[in-house]
């Protein structure tokens, strides 16, 4: 197996549905480079290429992208390794208010496999929200194995939680890998780090690790709150400077992971509180949330929810625990995003920071904007686990092809 490893692989990939870059930062990390990019948000295209300067970023539908584009992009590389990516996840997340297959956006991962049965890479990569594996009682990742297995594929798919792999937040991702040419085991990456989580889905939890008791002494201690965003300078809503210096040096081995090569930190910044909300913060204990506040001060929806509902609206983090699903708004009324000590929600910075992007990474375009980009990312830290894994079952199945035949 030493000798598998020892082989230099290129690691070319193509990024559909790339965003901002959440994936493409992470594989990078585990020795892929991005070689084209499909975005159609022309802003978070715009962070995408800030980031990925020599990637080729098509800004555009995915559906206008031609094959003879897509081979004139890609011509001077003799293979590619990789093709990933997430189709928008709106119409199989459990937070949509109706999931159906007739969703137009369920539909984009015919374009993704398109794209894979006219590139042939040697791995595919699908990421998405975990109830794209119960949509339409599980007929989509049917359609999804069948299409890459036609082409030559191995497949299989599992949950995943970040907060397995250092990352300080409690969310889940369905990752389904193929593998060209390959007889070996799919791949997925053991859990690295002690914690669990109760998972916000129902049905397939079969398909997800669970850490026990007796790991304790065998995995790494959990990434905390504290541990993303306590070297972060102070900060009131609504100030707008560009950059701040680092304050302290860093308290833990993630913020020293996440500072290198930043000499500054950009991004950090969040809107003011309203003055209602001021008032209800008062009231909230760290990882406290709605329920500690007074009846007359809840808005009305919340007024009439009943107590166990709702477990994560206007939170206030502990800095001891991993921070709630970071969302395209880090708005209270939407989930635990009040900081653990200032008067203020988490701003973009600390948002990214919780999702495991470097400092170094820049985002563009406004607040609001910056805010989306991050949350609708995959964290950089969960991806490289998983690309490491591909670039093993790439090097096997490399080696399966160049075995003499007995």
């Amino acid at each position: 197996m030493s000798e598998i490893i020892k082989e230099p692989i290129s690691g070319a990939m193509i990024d559909l549905f790339a965003g901002a870059g959440g994936l493409s930062c992470g594989l990078e990390q585990a020795g892929f480079h991005p070689v084209l990019a499909n975005e159609m948000v022309e802003q978070f295209a715009n962070t995408y290429k800030v980031n990925h300067p020599t990637t080729r970023v098509v800004v555009g539908d995915v559906r206008n992208v031609d094959e003879k584009e897509l081979h004139s992009l890609v011509a001077e590389h003799s293979r590619i390794d990789l093709i990933a990516g997430g189709p928008p996840c709106q119409g199989f997340s459990v937070n949509a208010p109706i999931r159906s297959l007739d969703d137009p956006r369920n539909h984009l991962f015919e374009e993704y496999l398109r794209i894979v049965d006219e590139i042939r890479p040697k791995a595919v990569l699908i990421e998405n929200v975990p109830g794209i594996v119960s949509l339409g009682k599980g007929t989509v990742v049917e359609q999804i194995y069948k299409a890459l297995e036609n082409m030559g594929y191995k497949v299989n798919h599992r949950i995943l939680f970040a907060g397995h792999y250092g990352v300080p937040q409690l969310r889940f991702r369905t990752i389904i890998i193929g593998i060209q040419n390959y007889s070996g085991e799919i791949l997925f990456p053991k859990p690295q780090y002690y914690v669990n989580a109760v998972a916000n889905f129902q049905k397939s939890k079969e398909l997800c690790y669970f850490v026990t008791p007796l790991d304790e002494l065998l995995l790494k201690p959990k990434v905390t709150v504290q541990d993303a965003i306590g070297d972060m300078p102070e900060l009131k809503g609504g100030e707008k400077n560009p950059e701040y210096k680092y304050i302290v040096e860093p308290q833990c081995e993630y913020q020293k992971q996440l500072r290198e090569g930043s000499e500054c930190i950009t991004s950090h910044w969040c809107s003011r509180l309203s003055e209602i909300n001021k008032e209800r913060l008062k009231h909230i204990p760290v990882g406290g949330s709605w329920r500690d506040i007074p009846y007359d001060l809840l808005p009305k929806g919340l007024q009439r929810a009943r107590r166990s509902d709702h477990t994560k609206r206007y939170g206030r983090l502990d800095p001891n625990e991993l921070c709630s699903t970071v969302l395209t708004k880090c708005d209270p009324h939407w989930g635990s995003f009040f900081h653990p000590s200032q008067p203020r929600t988490i701003s973009v910075r600390e948002a990214a920071r919780i999702q495991s992007f470097p400092d170094r990474y820049q985002f563009t375009g406004s607040m609001t904007e910056q805010y989306e980009q991050v949350g609708n990312a995959v964290p950089p830290l969960l991806a490289k686990a998983v690309g490491e894994c591909i670039q093993e079952m790439i090097r096997r199945a490399d080696n399966e092809c160049t075995a003499p035949t007995k």
